[in-house]
């Protein structure tokens, strides 16, 4: 009697777990994202999707859509929050009109001088749970983080540290990074970007923060202004890939830690593409010979810093939550001995 008992019962179990299998739930989201369609970070996001769909045996199936698809870039949060959208993919720094903090903890201009750095403050350094003290107030789960590097510097004059900078007339966003940059000495200029190759030409401006190396090189910035700054040392972007907190907390622990996971392989995988691009332009650059590239020193680049930090701590001031930021980020570049 024992045997066909305990047949049964593993018939029954195998049975029951192939329907468990079987009828494994299948979460179909749209997520926007801050890039344009053709854009190789929104082709690597497009990658990043697949990849998380294998990773999940196609349980997790994410539809990544250009930037203002459904709503304008800065209106993406408040969309994921509502369910207009499920997810975003984007530069935190787009929602600093709700809160300073999201521009200081976004874009912390001088802060890094590498993705790694970045990367290693937001996953270790405190930034996760900084980020979501941000989101979830909105709805949203922040889930992790990406970058797209540090943006290089087109430059018509050679720089090579900060004093260099003293009565540069420099392209500059307006808001932290003019601060900052007025700070050190310069003179910022605020222009569109459509009209930052056009400027430099004619002498308008003597050098302006656009965006990475490979993109100013592809457009010709360095052709007309020969001493970019490489890597760059003032501005790289914090993008964060975060979705619908409802959406997330119906999600197993399994499927959250694989897509945690691949946001962390994604982030890799975007760093590494989009430095190779850069050494790709800057050897084809320097093959030129009409191009110098110049790269600043840890000590001018730790100078910067502490430029930069009393606009940080003017920005702190600004909300509790930019306090908080301040003091997280702070915290970690002293004690890795960044600042």
């Amino acid at each position: 009697m024992t045997k066909p008992i305990q047949q049964l019962a593993f018939v029954t179990l195998a049975t029951l777990a192939l329907a468990g299998t079987a009828q494994a739930q299948t979460h179909k989201y749209k997520f926007q994202s801050s890039d344009p369609a053709g854009n190789p970070n929104f082709i690597l996001q497009q990658d990043w999707a697949k990849d998380l769909a294998k990773r999940t045996d196609n349980q997790i199936q994410i539809e990544m859509m250009p930037v203002g698809s459904v709503v304008e870039h800065n209106e993406t949060l408040d969309a994921a929050g509502a369910g207009i959208i499920d997810g975003i993919v984007t530069d935190i720094s787009y929602f600093a009109g709700k809160d300073p903090a999201f521009s200081l903890l976004g874009n912390p201009v001088g802060a890094w001088s590498s993705p790694d750095q970045l990367l290693d403050f937001m996953n270790n350094g405190g930034g996760q749970k900084v980020a979501n003290d941000l989101f979830e107030p909105y709805g949203v789960h922040y889930v992790g983080s990406t970058t797209t590097g540090l943006e290089a510097l087109v430059s018509k004059v050679p720089l090579d540290g900060v004093a260099d900078l003293k009565g540069l007339k420099i392209r500059a966003p307006e808001g932290l990074v003019q601060d900052v940059f007025a700070a050190a000495g310069a003179a910022p200029v605020n222009l569109p970007g459509s009209e930052v190759y056009t400027a430099l030409d004619k002498g308008v401006i003597d050098a302006a923060d656009y965006t990475v190396f490979s993109t100013n090189q592809a457009q010709g910035l360095n052709d007309i202004a020969p001493n970019p700054v490489y890597p760059g040392f003032h501005s790289m972007p914090l993008v964060g890939v975060a979705m619908n907190k409802k959406e997330w907390d119906s999600l197993s622990p399994e499927l959250q830690k694989a897509f945690e996971d691949s946001v962390k392989s994604f982030a890799t995988t975007e760093v590494n593409d989009l430095a190779a691009a850069d050494k790709k332009a800057v050897a084809e650059a320097e093959a030129g010979g009409k191009i110098h590239i110049h790269d600043w020193s840890a000590e001018e680049r730790a100078k910067f810093r502490r430029i930069a930090t009393p606009q940080w701590k003017k920005v702190a001031e600004k909300s509790q939550n930019a306090q908080q930021v301040y003091d997280v980020l702070t915290t970690y570049l002293k004690q890795n001995n960044l600042l």
